[in-house]
């Protein structure tokens, strides 16, 4: 079948409004009666993507989605409710509308309208075009890794129904037809030494084709291994065996370039000062990142006219969230060894011995706060953060939920308003070198463990040095004991998931690494977030009569077990909420469902996600 546009339905069920119907051009951004007759009207056009082509805008009370929420989607953080799909309590309810299927219909129409442009060929007119490309492929990417395949669309529609109707593409086909869009996007775009202007440039397409390689490389190879006898498929049946191993190998390959072609230019660079205590957290905090050498693309917020609420939820140590023990735990001790079995209890029983950087990878103090550390600007009476307020006040600036507070996103010497809603300015770091780094070693690791042990290493040097630590040791590192989640993996991937977890904890990414892992039968299921060790600690000896546990009514913290153990951990969450732990459904919740009426209105040419 000759494969044109998608069909009228489609758009109705993503909501486009009167402004863009389907046979005119959009409303309210061209000077001209035609449209596009120069680069200053393509770059309007352009333009509004900055606001929908990021992935962070603030932060909620109670784990909520943002610069520093959304990893209360995994077993990163605890929040004041577990998260409905690691419980498995998703239904086809909350499917909602593909709205990206909106931005993409009308970068479409600049694809497809700007050919006439007096200034075609010009390097203006190809780097915005080049914009152009990587938010279409920006917008397949974000619609791809929650729903798997789509119906590729790379022309406007058209309003006669029956030409319009497209079935969804194989995975592997949206994947490359993704890639071919990063690719155009790097050939077009400028050249960029810093962020400074915060638009888009070529590396920036290489670090998100990076990313979507490695993503499509991982998901293909660890649910083929895991899924290949089971009822349900998550990766891509379209094609045989030999022709999918081919195409796992062929991602690999391509991450690598992309990576290798970034660090090649010899630009950037991991920031790094010496101060092993606060280089890394301080980029976090920092509102102007143009000159660090780290950032490729970040949104900056100014608090004034453009803000967000990171440090309003997270200066007192509450917003109603906290950092897991699972996390905690899979930090390093200083000298490179995993912390485990009685040694890790011994840490446990001080609070907070465990997360001292004279004991871990100073990372981990760096994003979980210490006792001592101060919170707020030196003005007024600062909070200093002491044993974490575990009852709190009841609301979302009070209570910390697991015991461990986030230091990571908090601007400590705000010199703004850090009370009011919005009025914050933590960046939003769109992609930094580490990234880079970090997809690239895991992309070697895949590829061949054994044979690339020692660029692995190299890769990942800047990131240990940065942190005081000792450069990658395989089988140091190693961890084989019986309650690690990943003790039977490959030494070599197990040592780049670790450093991808720890480089990149509370930004947002982990439930995307837990899914193209087909990991949550490790990770998820049958667990359940908890917090640092409170019976069996110092920590009852901080508290008086405001914690209240173990009561029939009116308990305000809860913990692992039954009074009378000798260590209980503390839950976010009341233990009879999730008795048996995250209840995730492996043959169905790795995707997310379609809305059903617009498998309705597709009527027969689109179906559902496997288990749904």
């Amino acid at each position: 079948m000759k494969k044109r546009n998608i069909l009228l339905g489609l758009v109705l069920t993503f909501g486009l409004t009167a402004c863009y119907d389907l046979d005119k051009m959009p409303e309210g951004v061209l000077s001209t009666a035609e449209p596009f007759r120069s680069t200053g009207e393509i770059r309007n056009y352009v333009d509004r993507y900055y606001e929908y082509g990021v992935r962070t805008q603030g932060f909620m009370a109670g784990g909520g989605g943002g610069i520093a929420g959304n990893d209360a989607n995994s077993d990163n953080m605890g929040s004041v409710s577990p998260n409905t799909r690691l419980m498995g309590f998703s239904s086809l309810s909350d499917a909602v509308s593909l709205e990206n299927y909106t931005h993409i219909r009308n970068i479409n129409f600049l694809i497809n309208n700007a050919d006439d442009c007096p200034e075609k060929g010009s390097t203006e007119y190809n780097h915005l075009m080049g914009e152009a490309y990587y938010f279409r492929a920006w917008f397949y990417y974000s619609m791809f890794s929650d729903y798997g395949r789509l119906a590729w669309v790379d022309k406007p529609l058209d309003p006669d129904m029956e030409v319009m109707m497209l079935p969804r593409e194989s995975r592997t086909f949206i994947a490359d037809k993704i890639l071919a869009d990063l690719d155009m996007a790097i050939s077009l775009m400028k050249e960029q030494n810093n962020s400074s202007s915060m638009r888009l440039h070529k590396d920036v397409a290489r670090a998100l084709k990076s990313e979507v390689a490695l993503f499509e490389a991982t998901w293909e190879k660890w649910h083929y291994a895991k899924e290949k006898d089971r009822p349900e498929k998550f990766y891509d049946t379209e094609i045989g065996e030999a022709e999918l191993m081919s195409k796992i190998d062929n991602y690999l390959d391509q991450a690598i370039t992309a990576a290798e072609e970034i660090c090649r230019r010899g630009v950037w660079r991991i920031y790094n000062t010496g101060n092993v205590l606060n280089d890394y957290r301080v980029i976090f905090e920092t509102p102007d990142l143009a000159n660090n050498p780290e950032i490729l693309w970040f949104k900056m917020y100014d608090g004034d006219q453009v803000g967000n609420s990171v440090t309003r939820y997270l200066n007192t140590g509450g917003g109603n969230i906290g950092v897991t023990a699972s996390l905690v735990d899979d930090y390093l001790t200083i000298d490179g060894r995993p912390l485990v079995g009685d040694e890790l209890l011994a840490a446990k029983r001080v609070y907070s011995t465990e997360l001292l950087p004279t004991v871990r990878d100073p990372r981990l103090s760096q994003t979980v706060a210490l006792p001592g550390q101060r919170m707020q600007p030196e003005r007024g009476n600062p909070y200093i953060a002491g044993f974490p307020s575990l009852a709190g006040d009841g609301s979302a600036f009070g209570t910390n939920m697991t015991g461990y507070i986030m230091l990571k996103h908090v601007q400590i010497d705000y010199t703004g308003d850090y009370i009011s809603e919005y009025k914050g300015s933590t960046p939003a770091i769109q992609f930094r070198y580490a990234d880079v780094l970090l997809n690239y070693a895991e992309a070697l690791a895949e590829k061949n463990g054994a044979v690339n042990a020692a660029k692995i290493i190299e890769v990942l040097h800047p990131l240990r040095e940065r942190a005081g630590m000792p450069d990658v040791d395989f089988d140091r590192e190693y961890n084989t004991s019986a309650d690690y989640p990943f003790k039977n993996l490959d030494k070599y991937i197990q040592a780049v998931r670790r450093e991808r977890r720890v480089e990149k904890a509370l930004e947002g990414r982990r439930v995307f690494d837990i899914m193209r892992w087909a990991a949550a039968e490790e990770l998820i299921i049958g667990k359940r977030a908890h917090g640092a060790l409170f019976t069996g600690s110092n920590l009852p000896e901080q508290y008086g009569s405001e914690l209240k546990y173990d009561l029939n009514s009116g308990n305000n913290m809860f913990l692992t077990g039954k009074p009378g153990d000798s260590e209980r951990y503390i839950l976010p969450v009341p233990p009879s909420t999730m008795p048996d732990g995250w209840q995730f459904k492996p043959n169905r919740d790795y995707l997310l469902p379609i809305q059903e009426r617009m498998i309705n209105v597709m009527d027969g040419m689109w179906e559902q996600n496997p288990g749904w």
